[in-house]
Formats: structure tokens, sequence, C-alpha cells
């Protein structure tokens, strides 16, 4: 008989396969499990359920205040762009030529399917094809040529809230869908010196909304020639590094010169009585953010939600094991959550919802653990008893509970949020600082960006990687070379930090710059 130990077991967890035996499917799993979204009957696309959607919601009510604040305002423009509006800018239509969804016909009759059975075909093609919104600089341009005549009109702030359509093959829930949401923020300017301005502005409002809200923290910097967005003259972004140490490109912010205002024919007399084509920007984020929070946040117990955007802040959860102390119990629920619900919070008042569903305990508990809830409070019989709550908090262990009075949470709950909101924060900081360098060595980078080989089969294979800040020539060729060989791209030029002369890591060529080179989503 053998007598080598036992390993001791895994310890068991809501969430299978965990991070690190398999972290795309795992990443699939937290999604379902916090009843987030679900893939739509319309291959790529997806339905986002009430959870996931509130999520969204307060994404936008944030955001939309900050653009409100920044001056700019709210409007919408069709959901199809004539094939010619994307004609008249080469670069644009070039970079989107592949992801676009085409509409080439109108109306449905009866007739005979190209197999011969009866059915609805379409009665006949449009005059000019209609893309599907990929996204709008070219649309909203006409709108501005009728808008702008003087240099009185300007600047134009516009902001757009809408859906987009990018005909992804390889798609994944929040991450990369053929149909997602966003909102696309547009403007013209009378100078270039405004419109720069109006880029790294709304770039900082990204960086603030990602770090301060989100507890996601972020690289800024300017794209590659190769990373840019079609038609801009500058590109720049914020990038948050995964669980995964994979970069996820967050949100885009472009300068994009007069490339589209004359493309557009947006002009205006200036001051002199001159005429003159006007400087213009675009900038967005979308649905993705959601994935970017699962993916800085979850465990392997589901989703942690930073408590600024959280749809609930308290879950009360009634225990009730005897028909004859459930009237009292739930009582006490209600008050405690009137009395926090009158508390501000985050710009709105603290969300409290009691869950009164008639199941098990556990269950219940569990389930919110998995959505992300960052307080549980519980109140049974014994609680009531000795006039306290058991209160547990997503970001610990969850077994792990604080027995205190009702007054005293009311007291404590904003500080305790706060300090959910940092501590969020400070732990995907600290694992951002651990896996990011400065790499000099091209031996030393290849190694960094080579995942090793599992011992056995079933091994999981290791999570490698980060984010190396190495020195590079801005070479193109050099650029498309490593992301062929090593799936590694350039994520950003970083505006702080970055500038540090030396040999490039790839070329030895002269670098002027450290950019950050990671394996991205």
């Amino acid at each position: 008989m053998s007598t080598a130990s036992k390993q001791p077991a895994a310890p068991q967890t809501a969430i299978t396969p965990t991070r690190e035996q398999n972290y795309t499917e795992w990443y699939q799993q937290v999604v379902r499990a916090a009843d987030l979204a679900e893939n739509s009957p319309v291959r790529g696309c997806m339905v986002i359920k009430p959870w996931g959607y509130a999520l969204w919601e307060n994404f936008q009510r944030v955001l939309d205040r900050m653009f409100k604040e920044t001056g700019h305002r709210n409007a919408y423009f069709p959901l199809f762009i004539p094939l010619s509006f994307l004609e008249k800018e080469a670069e644009h239509v070039e970079g989107f030529a592949k992801e676009c969804a085409v509409v080439t016909h109108h109306r449905l009759q009866a007739g005979k399917k190209a197999d011969g059975r009866p059915g609805l075909v379409p009665a006949g093609e449009l005059e000019e094809p209609l893309v599907v919104r990929p996204t709008s600089e070219t649309i909203i341009g006409a709108s501005f040529a009728k808008w702008v005549q003087s240099w009185r009109d300007l600047p134009l702030l516009i902001n757009q809230w809408a859906n987009v359509v990018r005909w992804e093959m390889r798609t994944r829930l929040f991450l990369r869908t053929a149909e997602f949401l966003w909102q696309e923020g547009h403007t013209a300017h009378a100078t270039e010196a405004e419109a720069r301005e109006e880029t790294m502005r709304m770039l900082e409002v990204y960086r603030v909304f990602a770090e301060e809200w989100m507890a996601m923290p972020v690289v800024t910097g300017r794209k590659t020639d190769g990373e840019r967005f079609p038609g801009a003259v500058d590109t720049f972004s914020i990038e948050a590094m995964m669980q995964d140490r994979k970069a996820l490109q967050a949100g885009t912010s472009h300068f994009l010169g007069q490339n589209f205002a004359k493309a557009s024919e947006i002009k205006f007399l200036d001051q002199a009585g001159t005429l003159q084509h006007a400087w213009t920007t675009s900038w967005g984020v979308s649905t993705r953010l959601v994935g970017g929070l699962i993916m800085t946040h979850a465990d392997d117990d589901g989703l942690v939600v930073p408590p600024r955007l959280a749809p609930t802040h308290v879950v009360i959860l009634p225990i009730t094991p005897k028909p004859e102390t459930a009237p009292a119990i739930h009582e006490a629920c209600e008050k405690l959550a009137k009395r926090l619900r009158e508390l501000p919070y985050a710009g709105r008042t603290v969300e409290v919802e009691v869950d009164r569903r008639d199941l098990r305990g556990g269950d219940k508990m569990w389930q919110w653990v998995k959505k992300g809830a960052p307080v549980r409070v519980e109140i049974g019989p014994r609680d009531l008893e000795q006039g306290l709550v058991s209160v547990s908090r997503r970001d610990r262990g969850v077994k792990e509970r604080e027995a205190m009075s009702p007054d005293a949470l009311a007291g404590r709950i904003l500080d305790l949020l706060e300090e959910i909101q940092k501590g969020m924060f400070d732990r995907a900081k600290a694992h951002v600082d651990r896996h990011s360098r400065k790499i000099d060595d091209p031996k030393e980078f290849r190694a960094f960006f080579t995942p090793s080989k599992p011992e056995t089969d079933n091994a999981p294979t290791e999570i490698h990687g980060g984010f190396a800040w190495s020195r590079f020539c801005m070479d193109p060729a050099e650029e498309a070379k490593l992301k062929n060989e090593l799936g590694v791209t350039v994520r950003c030029i970083p505006l702080q930090g970055g500038e540090d002369p030396g040999p490039c890591i790839l070329t030895g060529k002269p670098a002027t710059h450290r950019v950050v080179f990671a394996k991205a989503y």
C-alpha cells in the first residue's frame, strides 16, 4: 500500500473552472452565474439581463453627468448610414469595411426562397446600400456641416448614446459582440489647439471614471500609427490589465484633425471672414467596460462590484425558519432598509434590496455572492433577540461575518462602502504593479510573453506576461511581425514615464520612448 501523503483538497468555489484552471471559461461562467447576459438567437449578439443592464445604466448615469459637466449635450443620429458617406473618407472606410453590416433590400413579400420553399423574400433593392452604424463620424459630419456656419457656432460639443454593429467573427459576451451599446462623442472646433485640448480632456474623463468609479487602474497613452483609429490624426486610449495579465483597451479619444471636416464639408467663417474647415474629435466607451469590470474584480465565487457602480449596495436577507417569527423579522428588515435608503452615496442614495423570496437562506446568499453585491445583511430570530444584524462584505471571505447593531450599521455603512471601493482599487493596482516591468533585454522580453509548458496534460496553462515597458523605434513592420509571432502589440505610448532614449527592444535601433507591450483582448 502506498504511504504517499494525500494532496489537500482544493477549496470549493462557486465558479468552476477557476481562473487558474481555465480563465476564458471562468469568465463565461461568471457572466452566467451573476445573471448578467446571455447569447441571443442572433449570432454574435447578446441579451443583457436586468442585473447586467443595471450596471450599464450606472455607467451611463455617471458618464453622462461627467460629459455634461464638460459642456456636452446629447443628441441622436440615424442607425443607417448611406454607403457614399463612408466612401468620402478613404482610410475610414478601409478600416471598417470588413466589419460592416449592409442593408441592400427593402420590404418583404410572399415568394419563393432560394431552395424553392414558399416564404418571405425581399421585395426590391435599395437605390443605395445602407451601412448599419459601425461608428458615426460620417453621418454626424453631415449634420455638423449644416449646423456650423460661423465661428460663433463653435465649439460644437455633442454626445450620442446608441448601439453599433461590427460584424465580428469571434465573439464573447460584453468583450466583443456583433452589436453592442456605447456612447460616442463628436465635437467640432475653430482651432487645432482647441480640438487637441478636447481630445485630452475626454481621455482624462475616461481615466477618472475607470479609476475612481470602476476601481480599475489604467495607463493613458497615444496609439502607434498601426493601432490608430481609421482616419484619425492621433488616437489616445486608456489601457487596463486584467487578472490574466492581458490588456483591455477600455476607452479611446481621437483627434481627427480636419480629415473628416474636409470629407463632410464642415466649414465656417472665422472672425476675419475667411472660410475654414473645422477641427474635429471623437471619443467613446462601450459595454466592453462591463467585461473589464468582471475581469478586473471577479473571483472564483463570482462577480465583485465596486460600490459606486453597484445596482444594489446592501442586500438584506431575512432568515425565517419558523412562521411565528417571520413577521417581526420582516418588519426589522424593512425598518433597516428604510433607514439606509435615506443616506446619500455616490450621487444617489444607498440602494437596498430586501430579498423576501421563498428560497433557502443559503441559496439566496450564494446568489448575491455571485452577483457581487457589496454588502449582505442577515437578520434571523437570534439576531432579533439580541438587537443585532449579521454583516458580510463581498470583498472578504464568504463565511466572514461581523455582528453589529442596526444603529452601528447605519452609522458606518457609507464608510464601509468607500472602504470596499478603495480596497478594490488598491488590490487591482497591486496586481498591475506586480506584473509590470521595464525590460531592456530581448531574451527576457520574449520569455516574459512565452507561456511555460504544463508538466502534465491536465495541468492548467500558466498565466504569464503583463505590461512590458520597453523602448520601441515605432517601426510598423516590426510591430506587425511581433503580433504575428507572439500575439503581442504596443498598447500605447504612455503619456507619463515614456520618454527614455535608448536601443529599441526589437531592432536595436535608436528609440526615444518606452511603450507598453502586452497581449490584449
